[in-house]
């Protein structure tokens, strides 16, 4: 080998769409509408985490081919909030032959960060990126938004699920995956055409399984209280026996792995398992820092 220079694989600058700006949870607005981030303290209502997922398939196709829609797995921490109007790019280290392993970023037009993650291909994916942030978690100490949550906390009960291309997500999500489609930063026939998917079943976008596996959280019951503002800190999609279908029936069982704190939020890490609908078979797993805000509940200086 004549150098030892790190490269990487760079996509195309794309502007990602704002789709959640009617989102609502808890009675009240949530960050990504205007209003409401400019009365915390942001410029704009931020696009959601998840929409910049959609930029690595590409890339990661190109090292692992479709294998990485079956067993891939895509660990992110989100760094800096991206507005409409804003552009971004996604990069990937191009991993030694056969390793299965390797770092991702996404940056804003003029080099901003926007997330660091992980991407590997299973079953053998090694410590990802939010697997060595959770290591590092401290204790918490006098959680006031959180306080009724124990690691361990299951969800309620079973949820099933499912996405149809012109199903209506729901206050959560407020538009279609028909709808994300025609928004997507990276466009692709395998989520719309059974005939052009290797599978024969068109398949759910990296940055929709989010949406499916967030579609019922509601009713998972865990004791948050509120109203209080939160956000998505970090999250990470795994496919075990994947891709997930547009139109097929799931289930979902929810798990409380972790609680942190910062100076600015309360976090609950929940990971949520996906399985086929017999509840036999799984399927999926999302890891997802559920960060709230302490400055956005009422009294939170004076009661914690």
């Amino acid at each position: 080998m004549s150098f030892n220079t790190p490269l990487f694989l760079c996509g195309p600058l794309r502007s990602p769409k704002q789709m959640l700006e009617h989102q609502e949870y808890g009675g009240h607005s949530s960050i990504h509408d205007d209003a409401m981030a400019e009365k915390l303290g942001f410029r704009a209502g931020p696009i959601e985490g998840p929409t910049h997922f959609s930029l690595f398939p590409p890339l990661l196709e190109k090292l692992w081919g479709k294998a990485w829609f079956e067993r891939g797995c895509f660990s992110a921490h989100y760094q800096n909030m991206v507005v409409e109007g804003e552009e971004t790019r996604a990069f990937v280290e191009l991993p030694a032959e056969g390793a299965t392993r390797t770092r991702a970023w996404a940056e804003k037009a003029d080099g901003t960060p926007v997330l660091d993650a992980s991407a590997s291909l299973g079953p053998n994916h090694g410590p990802t990126l939010l697997e060595g942030r959770m290591s590092l978690l401290r204790p918490t100490e006098g959680l006031l938004i959180l306080e009724d949550l124990r690691v361990g906390m299951t969800g309620a009960a079973d949820e099933p699920v499912r996405m149809e291309a012109n199903q209506h997500m729901g206050a959560l999500y407020p538009f279609s995956l028909k709808d994300k489609l025609a928004a997507i930063t990276e466009p692709s026939p395998w989520y719309i055409d059974d005939a052009a998917s290797p599978w024969g079943r068109a398949i759910i976008p990296l940055e929709m399984v989010s949406v499916l596996a967030e579609y019922t959280s509601r009713s998972a019951g865990f004791p948050v209280k509120g109203p209080a503002v939160g956000l998505f800190a970090d999250q990470e999609i795994r496919m075990i026996d994947g891709p997930l279908f547009v139109g097929e029936d799931y289930l979902i069982r929810r798990e409380i792995v972790a609680l942190s704190e910062s100076k600015r939020t309360e976090s609950y890490w929940v990971r949520t398992h996906i399985f086929d609908a017999a509840g036999k078979v799984l399927k999926a797993q999302m890891l997802l820092n559920h960060a709230s805000l302490k400055h956005s509940y009422a009294g939170y200086a004076e009661r914690a």
